[in-house]
């Protein structure tokens, strides 16, 4: 980087390379050093990675394709990592004109003006990089190029010259990385000028009979075809794509856990201590995995990481709504909170024709109580096995609530009611120390509001929401209260 000039780069014997070249040697370096190729990506390490490796290896032009939420994007920018950190350019070029081997009217004049005088610029990797979102109404200008008139008046040029040759985006990312983002919004005719790119690696600006062989590694990003019902990928720019590579969503728990954890905005400035427990956390993602398995959900349209992140955020803000509404300095998360994610998942699930009729809400309230139907099965009994386990394992609570007892509890109640109205469920604290070992003291509560909500959800306790308080009650003693209600013509017709 000390030289200046053409003639000091020269004798430094720096050699120039293709980009793609540049980006497989780095590859290399860097996997035999073990550092970490795409660092916050979780999940890919045995099957999205790898694919990508292969395809940097074989200096490939690349495709992601995959649903909604599945980090493409936030792939495709950390290719810039495998450039060198800075090269020599033309000083003045806007297509960063390579010293050795310029390509642009500008750069060659130059250089033959000069000589080894011709002053260089050095580049870092963070400007080659180049990235374009697929909209509707994206043009070949955009991208490619165009003649400008104004520069032409300007510099008083013809239009016959070519300086007055406005570079698009393609272009002035030479010997660079550029993506597409959205692949099949991109209108069919502006796809096909594409098409030289891919193959000739060259681009053509129209009213010139000239080509610019162009060094640029392409990538892209698109939905499944099936899904966008926007437009299409055209088969020829397809065929000219040489690798597409299929993303997913976490195949794991732990794994979706750790995404979410690594994105959620759980951290606040507020001087509130907020406690997640890691079940709470895992009922959050099971949430998730329950409704990409969802009768409810279209899945064409997937169900992104997106859903979890803003649901933890969701839980964390309720809590701290709690502590600062009781002037609180700490508080833990509860499973009231858990309720309050229902806005992240509504707005982030596509419904089929029978989820728009259960309607979003209920659909949400659905997904979240198998989350933790299934979540409670994995630490205790399943209370729908067999009688004799169940009458032995929750006798002592559900003989409380058939003697008439009831317990509610507010969402904003303080953290000694609600100690104080958990500790009345008799038996309820003993189940917890006798099947969750790892439980300490400040789970215990936690735990016991968890078993309360797990057996309404098993058919074991009824359960009223009432704006902001939620109503455990006898489930036999709820349904023969409701027929109390029903008048004797009402009554014959319920018999």
């Amino acid at each position: 980087m000390k030289a200046s000039t053409l003639g000091e780069l020269k004798e430094s014997g720096w050699e120039s390379i293709s980009v793609k070249e540049e980006i497989r040697k780095n590859l290399i370096q860097k996997m035999r050093s073990g550092e970490e190729l795409f660092p916050g990506i979780l999940g890919y390490d045995k099957t999205v990675i790898p694919q990508v490796q292969h395809a940097l290896l074989s200096r490939h032009d690349m495709i992601l394709l995959g649903l909604r939420g599945q980090a493409k994007t936030r792939m495709l920018r950390l290719l810039v990592n495998f450039l060198d950190e800075y090269i020599p350019i033309v000083k003045g070029s806007e297509i960063n004109d390579d010293p050795l081997n310029p390509l642009s009217k500008y750069a060659k004049e130059l250089v033959e003006e000069k000589g080894d005088d011709t002053p260089i610029d050095w580049l870092h990797r963070s400007y080659r990089y180049g990235e374009k979102l697929a909209t509707p109404d994206t043009t070949v200008a955009d991208l490619i190029g165009d003649i400008d008139p104004i520069k032409a008046a300007t510099k008083k040029l013809t239009l016959a010259d070519q300086n007055v040759i406005n570079f698009g985006l393609i272009p002035r990312t030479n010997r660079g990385i550029f993506v597409i983002n959205e692949l099949p919004d991109l209108q069919p005719r502006i796809q096909v000028a594409l098409l030289n790119i891919m193959q000739e690696r060259d681009i053509q600006i129209r009213g010139f009979n000239v080509r610019i062989p162009l060094d640029v590694s392409m990538a892209f990003s698109a939905n499944p075809e099936d899904y966008t019902n926007r437009g299409n990928i055209i088969t020829p720019l397809k065929d000219r794509i040489d690798s597409q590579i299929i993303t997913h969503y976490p195949k794991e728990l732990g794994v979706g856990i750790d995404i979410t954890r690594q994105e959620a905005w759980q951290e606040r400035e507020s001087g509130i201590k907020i406690h997640i427990p890691d079940l709470y956390r895992e009922v959050i993602e099971k949430a998730a995995f329950e409704a990409r398995e969802s009768e409810y959900v279209d899945q064409k349209s997937g169900v992104s990481t997106r859903m979890t992140i803003t649901a933890l955020e969701q839980v964390v803000s309720s809590a701290e709504r709690r502590a600062i509404l009781n002037n609180e300095k700490e508080t833990t998360v509860r499973i009231a909170d858990l309720y309050h994610m229902v806005p992240a998942l509504t707005g982030k699930i596509e419904l089929v024709y029978e989820g728009e009729q259960e309607g979003a809400i209920s659909v949400a309230k659905h997904i979240l109580g198998k989350a933790v139907s299934k979540m409670f099965k994995t630490h205790f009994p399943d209370p729908q096995a067999k009688a004799e386990d169940k009458k032995s394992t929750y006798k002592e609570i559900m003989d409380w609530f058939a003697d008439g007892n009831e317990i509610s509890i507010s969402d904003t109640i303080s953290n000694k009611e609600y100690e104080k109205s958990l500790n009345r469920v008799e038996g309820l604290k003993e189940l917890v120390q006798s099947q969750v070992r790892e439980a300490d003291s400040s789970e215990l509560l936690i735990w016991m509001d968890f078993v309360l909500e797990a057996l309404h959800q098993n058919s074991m306790l009824s359960k009223q929401d009432l704006d902001d308080q939620t109503l455990y009650t006898d489930m036999l003693g709820s349904m023969f209260s409701s027929l109390g209600d029903i008048d004797e013509e009402g009554y014959d017709e319920f018999e």
